[in-house]
């Protein structure tokens, strides 16, 4: 049975391209969304409707209320699992998603150092008394590589590479495994790339899209389920608009671009992460996705 990966940047058709591929092969997916594990953040995270997954088998979306937070190891630990029932169960499981962390701690021998409180305090005191731009800045020296994948407005993110540069000595994206430690040597990845500008429109669309569906509404919802104290679910795109929105800070127009300011933002950290991956096989836009990625399976299996 094959571990498959389709990947790249917000907006380019993973999930579609995956459901059309598990209904052709026999599998199950996964998701590599650190968004989507969140239970009621749908619209804002383009989340598949039961309808839109076909009755294909969706592993690790709603598993987590709002108020949660996750860690990569937490992930780790349960998409390998479903890796392995997926095989057991003669299905092919195929992880899609743009969170390249994710995708590589199930791949990859990814083990960062556990946490250390008084590191972290010290850089969170840091963060509370400079700012969180002054850290990012740190990052930048000490890390360019990660720094550019790092949204430089999520704190918790900017903190932890700095605290793992620190416990090691080393950069934090030294601490990632080469990729010749793979713990599916035979995995085989597929991203889907496309024209920047032409990306640029369907994020745009996309956004517009969200709104017109009841984006707000949902995010009222997930106030009154307590997101205002979550920490990591509060900062995703599109619902720190609104929570600003509705906080007064900006107006609904505002909130609007924001989201599609930082979207086009995500979308650049997005392929800078994965470009530095060799072992992607890249599919444009006028190449037959379903095709291409078959015949590429096909050829991998003969």
């Amino acid at each position: 049975m094959k571990t498959i990966v389709i990947c790249g940047a917000t907006a380019t058709g993973k999930s579609d391209l995956a459901v059309s591929l598990a209904q052709e092969i026999g599998g199950e997916i996964i998701n590599a969304d650190s968004m989507q594990i969140y239970k009621g953040m749908d619209i804002g995270t383009a989340k598949l409707t039961e309808i839109e997954r076909a009755g294909i088998a969706h592993h690790l979306l709603d598993v987590l209320e709002v108020t949660e937070d996750a860690t990569v190891a937490w992930y780790q630990g349960l998409a390998r699992a479903a890796v392995t029932k997926i095989h057991n169960r003669g299905k092919h499981a195929i992880i899609v998603g743009g969170t390249g962390l994710y995708i590589k701690s199930i791949l990859d021998d990814l083990n960062f150092p556990d946490t250390d409180a008084a590191v972290r305090q010290k850089l969170t005191e840091e963060a509370k008394e400079f700012g969180i731009v002054q850290l990012f800045q740190r990052l930048e020296l000490l890390d360019p590589a990660a720094a550019a994948a790092i949204d430089r407005q999520n704190e918790r993110r900017v903190i932890r590479a700095l605290e793992v540069i620190e416990i090691t000595g080393k950069p934090f994206t030294a601490n990632l495994p080469r990729e010749d430690s793979s713990l599916y040597p035979d995995a085989l990845q597929f991203g889907l790339v496309m024209d920047r500008e032409k990306l640029g429109e369907r994020v745009e669309a996309r956004v517009d899209l969200m709104w017109q569906m009841g984006f707000v509404a949902e995010v009222d919802r997930l106030i009154a389920d307590g997101i205002l104290q979550a920490t990591t679910a509060r900062r995703a795109l599109g619902y720190a608009q609104i929570i600003a929105m509705r906080n007064g800070e900006i107006t609904e127009d505002v909130a609007i671009e924001e989201t599609k300011r930082a979207t086009r933002q995500y979308v650049r950290r997005q392929e800078t992460w994965f470009s530095r991956d060799a072992r992607i096989n890249w599919i444009s836009p006028v190449q037959p996705r379903l095709e291409t990625v078959l015949n590429k399976i096909n050829s991998a299996t003969s």
